[in-house]
């Protein structure tokens, strides 16, 4: 006789509607934004019941909050792996650049465009949003770290110049909003590339070889 299939525990159902609840946050909020979300059309998109969904959260501003800390934490993961691949392997200047590009367009930033005006606007919803920021950010800095450790470059002015390319990159995906022009933002990439690469010269020892194409990782 085949064994009979084991039944999920109680946690496990309840673990797999929050991340229904959180997937179709974001969904929702990539897709419509902030003001034409609605926590009903958060319960139909994750398939259930507006029950289910305050039974989990308490409001709207709740589950965004979640859901914000959901793909965020997903996002240092990746930011942590990134480090870790430096340091082990090593990398280049444009390999981190082409990885904070791919990072902030796989929805991250325009999701994040969407609910910045509620954070302005609504002190409350700000300090829950801004807890959740800082492990990103933290998440950030560690990569600025092993960059500045593997470059040979002070860790202070390549935070400093990392965080500049960040907001470049986020300006370039706020102004894709309303202009459609590939070759434009590559451009605009591109430059950036150079630009941190140039950077990094000018801080490494002299006798140290450019590094934009090859950052040696460690034996």
């Amino acid at each position: 006789m085949a064994e009979a299939r084991k039944r999920r525990t109680q946690q496990e159902r309840s673990a797999e509607t929050i991340d229904a609840i959180l997937n179709a946050t974001i969904d929702l909020l990539f897709e419509r934004g902030f003001y034409r979300t609605s926590a009903t059309d958060i319960a139909e998109r994750a398939g259930v019941s507006r029950g289910a969904l305050n039974h989990h959260f308490a409001s709207k501003e709740d589950v965004v909050v979640s859901a914000i800390r959901h793909q965020l934490q997903a996002s240092t993961a990746r930011l942590h792996v990134m480090a870790r691949t430096i340091r082990e392997r090593g990398g280049s200047t444009d390999e981190v650049v082409d990885f904070i590009w791919s990072l902030m367009t796989d929805r991250l930033y325009f999701v994040t465009m969407e609910y910045l005006p509620e954070v302005r606007h609504n002190p409350d919803f700000k300090d829950k949003v801004v807890v959740v920021v800082k492990e990103f950010h933290a998440g950030l800095e560690a990569i600025w770290s092993v960059l500045a450790e593997q470059f040979g470059t002070d860790v202070v002015r390549t935070a400093t110049m990392m965080n500049a390319t960040m907001c470049t990159v986020r300006g370039m995906i706020a102004q894709s909003a309303s202009k459609d022009d590939a070759r434009y933002f590559d451009d605009l990439l591109n430059y950036c590339k150079e630009q941190v690469a140039r950077e990094i010269d000018r801080m490494k020892p002299a006798s140290e070889p450019s590094r934009r194409h090859s950052v040696g990782g460690r034996s």
